[in-house]
């Protein structure tokens, strides 16, 4: 009778330490009695009736789902390889655990199934320009469709657009086509604004010819500091005829003296 009270207090102990559940900051408890759902509980020490209740814990943490390489083909017919990384986190543990049997799983499936879709109703040009944007979108649509799973979708990024050697060869020379346009574009510009100075220039000089000589004597300075042996220069007309004027004009007032 003696080892039935100690057995039977020993029994009554374990039922007890058994019923002891601790939950961290970033875990919840989803509590079922009798098959039904109960409550929610955590965090800290919370109690579980063995037999009648179960506990399922569930992280709020944010998870991190890496997306296997799919195969994508672009709204411009070209095929790439894509992978990305998903991150989520639980919002609502009884919809996490009640809608759906496995939620990691399911959003994992979802996701490949997303990407490849929003992907491909962008060209090449855009999936790799504005990832940004690709980004937003299917993280607009997870967000919206694994709302009833208690999920969140934080966060979406494309990791790697991975392109064959001929489709790289053949981006490879857009690029160098695109960057020779824009140098000729930046050359004709330049020619256009030289024109244009080179004009007004003219115009001016025109109106001073004084002015004209000035360039012209400074010109054959700058010339004649070079390291040359022999500088053969134009004379201009119009500088020939003022000074044939000046020599004109020194010459009738010698005489009126």
């Amino acid at each position: 009778m003696h080892y039935f009270w100690i057995g039977f207090a020993v029994s009554v102990l374990l039922l007890i330490f058994s019923a002891i559940r601790i939950l961290w900051e970033y875990e919840r408890g989803v509590i079922f009695l009798l098959g039904r759902f109960y409550k929610v509980k955590g965090p800290g020490l919370i109690i579980v009736i063995p037999i009648i209740q179960r506990m399922i814990r569930v992280q709020l943490r944010i998870i991190v789902l890496d997306v296997p390489t799919q195969d994508v083909i672009s709204r411009d017919n070209v095929s790439v390889k894509v992978n990305a990384v998903i991150y989520y986190r639980i919002v609502d543990p009884e919809k996490a655990i009640i809608k759906v049997e496995d939620f990691h799983q399911a959003t994992s499936q979802l996701s490949q199934t997303t990407l490849r879709s929003v992907l491909g109703q962008y060209e090449l040009d855009d999936m790799l320009s504005s990832r940004d944007q690709v980004n937003k979108a299917i993280q607009a649509i997870l967000d919206q469709q694994t709302d009833g799973w208690g999920i969140k979708v934080t966060n979406v990024e494309i990791k790697h657009v991975d392109l064959n050697e001929s489709m790289v060869r053949a981006i490879a020379k857009q690029a160098e086509a695109e960057r020779e346009r824009r140098a000729k574009v930046i050359h004709a510009l330049g020619e256009m604004e030289a024109s244009v100075k080179l004009s007004e220039a003219a115009a001016i000089l025109s109106k001073q010819p004084q002015a004209l000589q000035l360039r012209y004597l400074q010109t054959l300075t700058e010339i004649a500091g070079e390291r040359s042996n022999t500088i053969v220069f134009p004379l201009p007309i119009d500088v020939f005829n003022s000074m044939m004027d000046r020599q004109e004009k020194n010459t009738t007032q010698d005489t009126s003296t």
